[in-house]
Parts: C-alpha cells; structure tokens; sequence
C-alpha cells in the first residue's frame, strides 16, 4: 500500500482559527456592550465600561479585514507572501486582538504592549526583506540590489509601519476619548512633556529593535547566499 504524506497547510489552519475566534469575539463584545456600565464603579476600578467595549469591537472588525491583506496582495498585486509569513501574521493579530484587547493581556500581563511592538517590527522587518528579496530575484525585473540596502529597506520598511500604527492610535484616543498610546493615568490624570510621548517612543524603538535584528540577519544571510552563487558560477562568468 502506498504512503501519501499530506503536507498541512499551517497559515490556512491558522488563519481559519483566527477567522473564529475573532467572528466569537464580535458577538462576545457586542453582547458586553449592552451589558457593561457606562462610567466605573467607584469600588471596582479595573472594571470595563462600554468604551472599552467599543474599542475591543473596532479592534475585532479591523483585525477581520486585514487578516485577509495577504490574499489581497497576491491576488491583486501578483506577490506571494511566503507561509511562514502569514503564520507569524495570524500569531501577532490572535495576540494583539484576542489575548491583548477582548483577553485584557494588556493589562493583565506586564509589559504586553513592549512583546507585542517587538514581536511586530521583527515580522514586519522579515516581510519587507521577502519582499524585496523575491523582486531581487525576479528575472522579469531589471534590479540588483545588495544586501545591505535590501536590509536597510526592510528596517525603513518596519519603522514606517510601526509609525502608521502609532498614527491610528492617536486618532482613535482623540476621536474615541480612548488612552491606547497611554498618554494619561487610569484616573484620567494626563502626564506631561516627556511622559506624555513615553508609551509612543517606546513602541516605536522596541520596534526599530525587533526589525534591526532581523534585517541584521537577513543581510549576513544574503550575504552567504551571493558568495556560494558566485563561487559556483564557472570562471569565465565569475
């Protein structure tokens, strides 16, 4: 009898998963929102009110629509993004999403918000070096780039994306009267001068960190590449 070996598609199972839980948690804060009060118990501190709700749905129904930014690119844009891609993709919007807003990660584990911006610039990084990489590699385009400037943009690439973010969180706390970029204290009391950008600066460096290493990496891994490709090249084309 012949053996078959069924290779799994991981992105396709995580992404399935990831479609679930976040359709469960529209209907889960939907039905809080109704229920929640409006302004916290004077006793109870810690206790969500329907803004928090709000927010918490707006994160689910964004997260729904950009989960499928991967299918999107390589339908309309012809560029594949690599598997392991848009696994680490799916991994950082159950996290964010999931555990960081509806599970309240973010205020029940410490420095959640650091883990997830290193976590993101990393794959951030990894997603521009692929994708210039796999144009460096294409014959139908007329491009050489080294290796330092394919990890450079791959770093400019993150850092971009990490300031876009830091850009909607800004709008939303001032559309919302929400506290995502952390400019107050829980009682509502604003910090001033430097603490007031401490939480944004944060990010965005935990970011450059998270890109940096991977762009590192990426570069003495291309680096390798080219050499054994010149080295097998025969001597008159070398």
């Amino acid at each position: 009898m012949k053996k078959t070996n069924k290779k799994w598609n991981w992105s396709k199972i995580i992404g399935t998963i990831l479609f679930l839980v976040l359709l469960g948690s529209i209907v889960y804060v939907t039905v809080m929102i109704f229920t929640a009060p409006s302004t916290v118990p004077e006793n109870e501190p810690y206790t969500k009110v329907k803004s928090d709700y709000y927010l918490s749905l707006l994160q689910c129904m964004l997260g729904l629509v950009v989960m499928f930014l991967p299918s999107f690119f390589q339908k309309k844009l012809s560029i594949e993004v690599p598997n392991y891609m848009r696994c680490m993709y799916f991994v950082f919007l159950y996290c964010a999403i999931y555990l960081g807003e509806v599970r309240d990660f973010f205020y029940l584990v410490p420095n959640w918000d650091i883990y997830l911006h290193t976590f993101s610039g990393a794959m951030l990084g990894a997603l521009g070096f692929s994708l210039v990489s796999i144009l460096n590699e294409e014959k139908s385009v007329p491009m050489q780039l080294s290796p330092g400037f394919v990890a450079f943009f791959a770093f400019c690439f993150a850092l971009a994306c990490g300031a876009v973010w830091e850009i909607y969180e800004f709008v939303v706390d001032g559309m919302l009267g929400m506290n995502m970029q952390k400019f107050a204290t829980d009682q509502g009391v604003q910090f001033v001068g430097h603490e007031a950008i401490r939480d944004t600066m944060e990010d965005l460096m935990v970011d450059a960190a998270g890109a940096l290493v991977i762009c590192l990496i990426g570069a003495l891994f291309l680096r390798r590449k080219k050499r054994e490709k010149e080295k097998n090249l025969p001597e008159g084309n070398a």
